[in-house]
């Protein structure tokens, strides 16, 4: 009998019907991944197997089959006998799921003592052996912290702890890894494999991003529109998927092995430079990368089979082109002027022993036209340094210059995009007033023009202008995102600083977003901070990269140079923590993964 059996499963919510048909089979040990856009039904899904859509008015039909028991026709009892018991969920955010009050070993306790009815020592006890489990340090101790002082992932992993509380048969883990940086999200990956290795549980994994699928599962089920669209094991669908939606998804996954297409800085920079050329409109923004160096290809001894066919007069031509070009990109760099520049600068948080420094000395510049890159992982300053270039924080030490001249509180030349529209934007003003803002401040009173000035920004960011009287929850996550970009165009900005504006978008959100930025900055001629902790993204947007760790810029140069030739080991940690879309290529990075963490501590 299978672990899970759904048959000809449909949710409707209303006139919505967001599963429609869907069938699929989870064997004992095996693991799935249900893979799709934002609103493609993936996490209802989820949620059917638990029965969480009971008593929300949602209309459930077909037939689903967990550990043996019909989901839908369990009595109350029978359900609570599921949750937690043979069958647990991980939830996408875990400050969400934990209770602020109580300490994280209370919580996990309270799930043991409920399905097994043990004494609190006893289940205090096992809480204490679940977090070890899950590589948690110093677990007694941990134990009686509460959920705000654990980092994002000691937070998941303890999510994932009380979920193994009762040892259930089925894992069900919705988006585990969203917003997670690329080192902790392969080390929930790890632990996740390495559970199922160790008890035999199935795992049900649910996630839009193709990568996180490609590491973790054996089979791919994608989803669309609450149908199912493909389905199969994992290195077929991903190698070479029949469906045209599949190819789509994958096309639209950022590779961190493949350059950005070599554009000069004019070419993004035009010589006016106004942001006033915003009604001129776009040509649009599809790069096409070129594939560098990646470690799952292999060039066989002496010539290839393409090779041959093409004269060696061609590929010396082609090679002088590349170099020529790539001189060129720097020429243009070394050239174009300075808009933005950062010197020395730190800043401290908290007071006498407890004082800090989240950014310690740092110095970059940025040109008109160029994208700098920043990545690091979660806690290395990237914040709080876009904060500071932005105005938003002042430096402990150190000054930030706009174009040769210091900055004096916050500049209206420098904007930022921030990771959540949904905290950014004001619930209770419709997404024309919040753009509106930086036009009355700074001294415009003809609401008339006010209008049409939003109005033109909301169509350019891709919007209608019929969405000037709408507010922030009857958007989407990428269209509030793109409100965000229109507000910080508002003020005709020389440099936008984006903080993870993408990080917790699906991959084809993701792309037009990233899209949307580079047609923008080639058409006025934006200098661009992009602040995020995905490299593959960061990859694809950026002329230069600045590598961040506890404050300090461990690496920077061009992008293309640090890629393919990290100097610094934290770097090289980094890029082999990047998800590969090949199972293959997966499985021996996570064997690698492990011989590393067996022979010395991981970087942190």
């Amino acid at each position: 009998m299978s672990l899970v059996d759904v048959t000809d499963l449909t949710v409707e919510f209303g006139a919505l019907r967001a599963v429609d048909g869907l069938s699929f089979r989870l064997a004992q040990g095996a693991a799935l991944a249900l893979v799709g856009e934002s609103g493609s039904g993936k996490s209802t899904v989820a949620s059917a197997l638990l029965g969480l859509h009971r008593g929300t008015g949602a209309v459930v039909g077909g037939s689903v089959r967990v550990a043996g028991t019909d989901v839908r026709a369990a009595s109350e009892e029978e359900l609570r006998r599921l949750r937690g018991g043979r069958a647990a969920m991980v939830f996408q955010d875990p400050l969400s799921s934990l209770d602020p009050y109580y300490a994280i070993g209370d919580q996990i306790a309270e799930v043991h003592r409920v399905h097994t009815r043990v004494s609190r020592r006893a289940a205090r006890a096992r809480a204490v052996r679940v977090l070890e489990r899950v590589g948690i340090p110093d677990a007694a101790r941990r134990s009686r912290s509460r959920p705000h002082e654990f980092s994002g992932g000691m937070r998941q992993r303890a999510l994932i702890a009380m979920a193994l509380a009762c040892e259930p048969d089925l894992l069900i883990a919705d988006e585990p890894t969203t917003a997670l940086d690329v080192t902790v999200q392969a080390q929930i990956l790890d632990l996740l494999h390495t559970l199922r290795e160790e008890t035999g549980m199935g795992l049900l994994l649910v996630t839009h991003d193709v990568g996180v699928a490609a590491e973790s599962v054996d089979d791919v089920l994608v989803m669309r529109h609450g149908k199912l669209v493909e389905q199969g094991p994992a290195g077929t669908v991903l190698a070479a998927p029949a469906h045209a939606y599949t190819r789509e998804l994958l096309a639209a996954v950022p590779r961190v092995h493949v350059r950005r297409e070599a554009e000069t800085l004019e070419s993004r920079a035009p010589g006016s430079g106004d942001p006033a050329a915003l009604g001129q409109g776009g040509t649009g923004h599809e790069s096409v990368g070129r594939p560098a160096e990646t470690e799952d290809v292999r060039q066989p001894d002496g010539p290839s089979a393409d090779a041959s066919d093409e004269p060696a007069e061609a590929a010396e031509t082609a090679e002088t082109a590349e170099v020529a070009e790539t001189a060129e990109t720097t020429e243009a760099a070394e050239t174009a002027e300075v808009v933005l520049e950062a010197s020395g600068l730190r800043r401290e948080f908290g007071r006498g022993r407890r004082a800090f420094a989240a950014v310690d000395g740092v110095s970059l510049t940025v040109r008109r036209g160029e994208t700098l890159g920043v990545v690091g992982e979660s806690g290395s300053g990237k914040t709080t340094l876009g904060r500071m270039l932005v105005g938003l924080l002042e430096p402990t030490e150190g000054e930030v210059r706009y174009r040769g001249r210091a900055r004096a509180g916050v500049d209206p030349t420098v904007q930022m995009v921030f990771q959540d529209p949904v905290s950014s934007l004001n619930p209770r003003r419709s997404v024309g007033e919040s753009i509106a803002d930086p036009l009355r401040a700074r001294g415009e009173k003809d609401e008339a023009r006010i209008r049409r000035r939003v109005t033109e920004l909301l169509e350019r960011v891709g919007l209608e202008a019929a969405h000037y009287d709408r507010y922030p929850h009857e958007f989407s996550g990428g269209q509030r995102q793109r409100v965000g970009i229109a507000r910080a165009l508002a003020a005709d900005p020389r440099v936008i600083v984006c903080d993870e504006p993408v990080s917790a978008l699906d991959v084809t959100t993701q792309a037009q977003v990233v899209a949307l930025l580079g047609e923008l900055q080639r058409e006025l001629g934006l200098a661009l901070v992009f602040v995020a902790h995905d490299l593959a993204v960061v990859r694809q947007v950026s002329d230069r990269v600045a590598v961040m760790r506890r404050g300090r810029v461990v690496e920077e140069g061009p992008a293309d140079e640090v890629y393919e030739s990290p100097r610094d080991p934290y770097t090289r940690q980094l890029l082999d923590a990047v998800p590969a879309l090949d199972p293959a290529v997966a499985a021996r990075r996570r064997a690698r993964r492990r011989s590393t963490e067996r022979r010395e501590p991981a970087l942190t």
